[in-house]
């Protein structure tokens, strides 16, 4: 009985309880769905995504228990839903193509939850009791805004190296109706040369099946970075407000911050 009991729990993170729970089984069984029908179909890119996104699920517990720490279950969902979102709906769902706003979304969120996770980990030296120095919550905000930006950016760096040497296309492109360059100028001066109203594009005397220009990427990886900087804002915000008022009321920033575990009492 015990074996059995204990094996039992063993298939499951062992950090997953109630409402997290119920959440990760059916991601799970969505997941596990999604990788027959691509296996059936002999499509294993699609596979392998959703190998990866099975082995993503267990992050948070492993953080968990590797780091002594505990996670909310606010976060716990977000991250499992946000992975879910990014791989199954995004990627073999098509979701950034079909939804033009999901990749949007998606970075927002990223920003606040990196945002998020940067704050916690000031929050947790400043409460550990091994440390004798305290960080001012102004400071707490900045190092959570810097640290959502930093992700963001090496995010970015990720995106583009794979377009460069793999042949992907990360950085999504955008069609523009207008250009001004520097490259155009006849003349060997700084002064960009505009071209408005383009409604078609010709490479190699073939024209494009596009109504204007193709931008290949930049726009994309600003509106990204723009975005999670959004997010890491908004977070970095209620985080110096959590940080000034701790302990004088609840707010939704405890829910969404890794807390130190908690020692079981004998």
């Amino acid at each position: 009985m015990n074996k059995k009991s204990g094996s039992k729990r063993q298939r499951f993170p062992k950090s997953y309880t109630g409402k997290t729970l119920v959440i990760y089984l059916i991601l799970r069984a969505l997941v596990i769905l999604t990788l027959v029908m691509a296996a059936i179909r002999g499509n294993y890119e699609n596979v392998l995504l959703c190998v990866l996104t099975l082995i993503l699920f267990y992050v948070p517990d492993i953080l968990q228990r590797s780091l002594d720490i505990h996670l909310p279950d606010t976060l716990e969902i977000i991250i499992l839903v946000f992975i879910f979102a990014a791989e199954i709906l995004g990627e073999i769902q098509a979701f950034y193509i079909q939804i033009p706003i999901w990749d949007t979304m998606l970075h927002t969120t990223t920003g606040f939850l990196a945002a998020a996770v940067g704050f916690s980990l000031v929050d947790l030296l400043n409460r550990h009791e091994r440390f004798s120095f305290e960080m001012s919550p102004v400071y707490m905000a900045i190092v959570a805004f810097g640290f959502a930006m930093s992700l963001g950016v090496l995010w970015v760096f990720f995106e583009f190296s794979a377009d460069l040497f793999l042949h992907t296309d990360m950085q999504k492109d955008t069609i523009l109706n207008g250009i001004s360059s520097v490259a155009l100028n006849p003349e060997p001066v700084n002064v960009p040369i505009r071209i408005d109203n383009i409604t078609s594009t010709v490479v190699n005397g073939e024209t494009l099946p596009i109504r204007g220009y193709l931008d290949i990427g930049l726009f994309d990886t600003m509106k990204d970075l723009f975005v999670n900087f959004i997010g890491a804002v908004v977070f970095s915000v209620f985080g110096f407000f959590y940080a000034k008022h701790r302990g004088k009321k609840t707010t939704f920033v405890e829910n969404i911050i890794p807390q130190p575990e908690e020692p079981e009492e004998e």
